[in-house]
């Protein structure tokens, strides 16, 4: 991720499956909402888009 955004990242350990990214203080996605991973190109845009506000 920082490598395609320039940002840093933190991988906070959860329980339960749990996978969420969460930028700004905003989540973006949530696994526990979807119920599956995200698609890494579309995670990226939002990602990217989150950063660009």
């Amino acid at each position: 991720m920082k490598k395609k955004t320039g940002e840093e990242v933190e991988l906070i350990k959860g329980t339960g499956g749990a996978f969420e990214v969460v930028v700004k203080g905003e989540t973006i996605f949530s696994k526990k909402t979807t119920g599956a991973f995200p698609d890494e190109d579309q995670l990226l845009k939002d990602v990217k888009a989150k950063l660009d506000r």
